[in-house]
């Protein structure tokens, strides 16, 4: 009986996807993800033998590695082929540690899981790439000797459950310092006066004042614009400069992992995480119908845009098929990959571009289409041709006066045809009739409108990515990831997609970047992904690299011990006084931010939650009086709890009254009398419920909304992305205006 091959893989997927491509002469097995890491326990690093690591088998992993011995003891032939990266190699040396020690094992790498590329992997199989796992394991020392000396630091000075991060650490102190900038923006007034013109011919057309005596003017308050709208009145205007020129906008490059996860974020409202976990599924494989297995992308842990030329001789045929020759360019459109980028992968997309979005939308989930169409359209829109525009610029002058008014016509749509491009301020999305250089303009209106500079956006999911790709920090592989971490973390809070600073973020990132100034020092952060991408490409050695950073974090790390603050102990006088028993209340830290507690504890137990502004002012926010407590008739107040907001009396602990908070809405389910509450989940997640609960047991993470159901009359309506609509089962009343 002949023997057959082993192929291991990471994915149960994966091996589903590839049993239908090699059919009986293979056995194929799945790890699970890795096999082997450091322990939780401890280090696991001995950092005098040269950082030797100590990995060891994970927990639950022992059924799944002697499945996997026991194979490759009836193979003939063994391979691995998980994800050709650093994770991948990681795994393939792992694997080969405990099935390779009496065969030889080989490596295969296919970056899209389709028939002809994994037979082709497997005609050329290579040996395991150990500069490769020399960059994935120093990658893991790196954040294991940082995660494990900071974060027990943390739970000594702060609390307990804490985390600091190589790259976490930075991500933070970027929200953090974008948090400072909006705080210390102050707005300031400007206007604009804009002006309705008259031609010849009659057509009409808009210009701003733009230059007075030859100067570009700032226009600070009313009574500038209705002194300026006066003396610009009554002129005589001149047509003194028409000029139009033709301007070519190529389109954006394939998906690279970022640019893939700032996409879908914006588009399709998908976190970073959700984005990476649907394309896994797209890479290893979906079942098309008929026993139809294949992945439909490429490997999407890149940071190349870089295409190989089959796929766009592929696409230039579809291009010119379903559009027609005039949207192919004359020769393929090539973009070129950032200095720091990795040219291992191509970039994002389809493994067969013929495989159209409509034509697979029948046996996808909606988040795998709605992913899938983004990736497909990106990549056939990026070797399409080029838009061109006709940019009109006019210059209306009357006496030292002159407005001017922009526009632009399409003269080609190109690429646009398929994908929606972003359009730059300067590119005013409006037409201007035919007029000619030296023709007269009658002044018809002035208006006048007024502006307030805005301060920095917030970070969102996507923009925060960007910035840490723009800076060199992190890589594919980890920027979800990071993103995630401190969210997880409850450092940084999401709303409506905007990152917030919590008051224990502030805290954190405080501290590490007062102790820890160079480890998560942008341009050093960067310069150790530069190491680590060098380490791949055999320029460096990964022990000599450890070596160097664990100097500088070594020399942080002790001065940290002795000057890091200890918030436990750590308490502010203040001049409030105790309302319960007459004595000074102070100033501590907690997990939600500062709080007043009283210095006569612990007889008396009186806390009062308190906001501290940038100046230092406190405002205590129980203070908020609710009523009357209907138990012992003291006073009812609001409080911040675990899971958000509540009422509770101001006795406590004598009297443990409490309540939720009421949002003023009545429950919309036919028959209650409840009213809907802001509640928090374990995950700290927001939703609304019933305040009758359990007995009604209504709970939604949409927004309640003034109004009432105008199909059934329900008291409440709720809203989402744009959309109101009502809850009630039997009814499904929806509307977008």
């Amino acid at each position: 009986m002949a023997k057959k091959s082993l192929l291991i893989v990471e994915s149960p997927t994966k091996v589903k996807t590839l049993s239908k491509f090699l059919g009986k002469d293979f056995t194929i097995k799945a790890t699970f993800g890795h096999i082997k890491d450091l322990p939780k326990s401890k280090m696991g690093v001995d950092v005098d033998e040269d950082f030797k690591p100590h990995f060891g088998l994970i927990k639950g992993k022992s059924k799944v590695v002697e499945a996997l011995k026991k194979a490759s003891a009836e193979a003939d032939r063994i391979y691995i082929g998980s994800d050709p990266d650093r994770e991948g190699e990681a795994i393939a040396f792992h694997v080969a540690e405990v099935v390779g020690k009496k065969k030889p094992v080989k490596r295969v790498l296919f970056n899209e899981i389709t028939k002809k590329a994994v037979l082709e992997a497997l005609k050329s199989p290579q040996d395991l790439d150990e500069s490769k796992y020399d960059a994935q394991k120093a990658r893991r020392i790196l954040d294991r000797l940082v995660g494990y000396q900071i974060s027990p630091l943390l739970w000594e000075r702060v609390k307990y459950g804490l985390s600091a991060g190589r790259v976490q650490s930075v991500a933070l102190k970027l929200v953090c310092e974008r948090q400072e900038e909006i705080d210390a923006f102050v707005k300031e007034e400007y206007w604009t006066i804009e002006g309705i013109f008259r031609l010849q011919s009659g057509d009409t057309f808009e210009a701003k004042l733009e230059r007075i005596n030859n100067a570009k003017i700032k226009i600070p308050s009313r009574q500038e614009t209705d002194k300026l709208k006066a003396e610009a009145t009554g002129k005589s205007y001149t047509l003194t400069k028409v000029e139009e020129k033709e301007r070519a906008i190529m389109p954006q490059a394939v998906f690279k992992t970022s640019s893939l996860q700032q996409e879908a974020s914006t588009k399709l409202r998908f976190s970073p995480s959700k984005t990476m976990l649907i394309a896994q599924k797209l890479y290893e494989g979906v079942d098309l119908g008929e026993g139809t297995t294949t992945g439909l992308i490429t490997y999407m842990r890149t940071d190349s845009v870089r295409v190989a030329d089959e796929a766009l001789k592929a696409v230039r045929t579809l291009i010119g098929k379903q559009f027609g020759p005039g949207y192919v360019p004359e020769k393929p459109n090539f973009f070129k990959n950032n200095r720091a980028a990795q040219d291992a992968h191509e970039g994002i997309r389809p493994s067969d571009v013929t495989l159209d979005p409509e034509r697979v939308k029948p046996y996808l989930e909606k988040d795998l289409f709605s992913l899938y169409d983004l990736i497909w359209k990106r990549f056939v829109a990026s070797q399409m041709a080029r838009l061109r525009l006709q940019l009109k610029t006019v210059d209306v002058t009357g006496g030292d006066y002159v407005f001017v008014a922009r526009g632009s016509t399409v003269l080609f749509d190109g690429f646009t045809k398929l994908y929606e491009v972003d359009k730059s301020d300067d590119e005013e999305d409006k037409s201007l009739p035919p007029m000619r250089e030296g023709e007269t303009a009658s002044l018809v209106d002035l208006k006048g409108h007024q502006h307030f500079t805005n301060p920095p956006p917030y970070y969102s999911e996507a923009s925060l990515i960007k910035t840490l790709e723009a800076k060199g920090i992190g890589r594919p592989s980890t920027y979800a990831a990071t993103v995630g971490t401190i969210q997880e973390r409850e450092y940084v809070s999401r709303d409506r997609g905007r990152l917030l600073v919590t008051p224990l973020g502030k805290t954190v990132n405080g501290l590490v970047v007062d102790s820890f100034p160079r480890i998560v020092d942008y341009d050093f952060t960067a310069k150790m992904e530069e190491g680590l991408d060098q380490i791949e490409e055999k320029e460096k050695d990964w022990v000599a690299e450890l070596n160097e950073f664990y100097a500088v974090f070594k020399e942080e790390m002790s001065a940290a011990k002795q000057k890091m603050k200890n918030l436990k102990k750590e308490e502010r006088p203040t001049d409030i006084i105790c309302d319960s028993c007459g004595k000074p209340m102070v100033l501590r830290w907690g997990r939600n931010g500062e709080y007043l507690v009283c210095t006569g504890r612990p007889e008396c137990k009186n806390k009062k939650n308190v906001e501290v502004d940038k100046d230092g002012k406190m405002t205590v926010l129980e203070e908020i009086f609710h009523g009357v407590c209907p138990t012992c008739g003291g006073n009812l107040v609001e409080k911040t709890g675990r899971f958000g907001r509540f009422i509770a009396c101001s006795n406590y602990p004598e009297c443990k009254f409490t309540k939720p908070v009421s949002l003023g809405f009545q429950c919309p389910l036919d028959g209650c009398t409840g009213e809907l509450v802001e509640r928090r989940s374990k995950k700290k997640k927001k939703f609304y419920g019933c305040s009758r609960y359990p007995e009604c047991t209504f709970t939604t993470s949409s927004t309640p909304k003034e109004g009432v159901c105008e199909s059934c009359g329900a008291p409440v309506v709720f809203g989402s992305r744009g959309t109101t609509f009502c809850l009630r089962k039997d009814c499904g009343w929806k509307s977008t205006s």
